[in-house]
């Protein structure tokens, strides 16, 4: 029998990705792999059931994973997902690893083998496969948006017969893919951007965007590309001379993360009360508590006149191409270990053995038992 690949409607709320795109649909089946999609999988993305012409359509989420080798996701599955789901089936997708560990019990229950592509390896070879920077770069994109919509000022500089305008001041708070995105979406937006990032090789990235490096003194680079978590003294000297630069900025874009890790908190509740009446904080990091002490997730605060934002699902606001990219993304790491319609992982591959979460019943990730206090 060769090989099936089941996807199914995303059903967490705010969710409007789908894992399947026509595109990768057409690629999976050249590779001799059987679809099977829900019906109505692909509509909050704006692709239609018609689109998926030679794929088989189910119309239960029974239905869809029944018999199912692999199923691909967004979001992680809920208990009910998971009751669904063949045992010793084989699940790809966002799984938030170190949030629920009764979401790996459940998964573990039935001897599902989980590969959580938050863990992939920050290695070249992983690059075509990395969600995290497919979706950051669709975070970043419309974080620019969000701030130049919800900002009491003008973006770009402008020139009008009462009189020149002059730019609103942006300072972007973290220098990853999504960071970079938002540099470069408001620089193309008019703003005048200043951008700051723990890590010593972003400064030469957010110059190259045309943007302006805010210099703490610190540097804190950490393994994976990642910044490493910051001393007390090191917080401290960050804190002092990043203050001045967010009192001076008309609105704060904050992108820091940690992965397994409650977001760093980065602008403190007395930087907030420095800034000016009026002026605006996007958080991207709201899903994980915010860098703003202040930031309510999914929420819109007015703090003694300082909006704070903190939007959630970012990269379903703009679900086409988020889902092209993620459903790209899962191609490409799927891709290579389907051979003649059949799959034949190679368990000693960095890149498989990097994002692998669960075995045979069993969470094996190193880190993720070392979050979730296992042995």
């Amino acid at each position: 029998m060769p090989l099936t690949i089941a996807v199914a409607r995303e059903r967490a709320p705010g969710e409007k990705r789908v894992a399947l795109s026509p595109e990768s649909a057409r690629r999976f089946k050249d590779l001799g792999a059987e679809l099977r999609i829900e019906a109505g999988a692909g509509l909050s993305s704006h692709f239609v059931d018609a689109d998926y012409a030679d794929v088989a359509s189910a119309h239960s989420l029974e239905e869809t994973y029944a018999g199912a080798d692999v199923i691909l996701r967004v979001s992680p599955p809920s208990p009910e997902e998971i009751a669904a789901m063949p045992v010793g089936s084989v699940l790809i997708g966002l799984l938030r690893p170190f949030e629920l560990p009764a979401r790996l019990d459940a998964l573990n229950g039935r001897r599902i083998t989980a590969f959580a592509l938050e863990l992939l390896p920050r290695i070249s070879r992983a690059q075509s496969m990395d969600v995290l920077s497919s979706q950051g770069a669709c975070a970043g994109y419309q974080s620019g948006l969000i701030a130049a919509a919800r900002c009491a000022k003008f973006f770009p500089m402008l020139t009008t017969a009462s009189g020149t305008v002059r730019p609103a001041r942006v300072l972007v708070i973290g220098a990853g893919v999504a960071g970079l995105q938002a540099i470069a979406t408001c620089r193309r937006l008019g703003a005048a951007v200043e951008a700051y990032d723990v890590r010593a090789a972003a400064r030469e990235q957010i110059e190259s965007l045309g943007a302006k490096f805010v210099d703490t003194g610190v540097q804190a680079d950490g393994a994976g590309g990642y910044a490493r978590d910051l001393s007390a003294v090191e917080k401290l000297q960050q804190a002092e001379r990043l203050a001045r630069a967010v009192a001076a900025a008309d609105v704060v874009i904050t992108t820091a993360a940690v992965p397994g890790k409650a977001a760093p908190v980065i602008v403190t509740e007395e930087m907030v009360a420095q800034m000016r009446h009026g002026a605006l904080i996007v958080d991207l990091a709201a899903e994980t508590g915010g860098n703003c002490a202040l930031t309510q997730p999914g929420e819109h605060v007015d703090v003694g006149g300082v909006h704070i934002h903190g939007p959630l699902h970012l990269a379903s606001r703009m679900p086409t191409h988020a889902s092209d990219l993620y459903a790209r993304n899962l191609y490409n790491f799927l891709s290579p270990w389907v051979r003649e319609g059949q799959l034949a992982f190679d368990g000693a591959d960095e890149i498989l053995a990097g994002a692998l979460l669960c075995r045979d019943g069993s969470t094996v990730h190193p880190l993720v038992k070392h979050v979730l206090g296992e042995a």
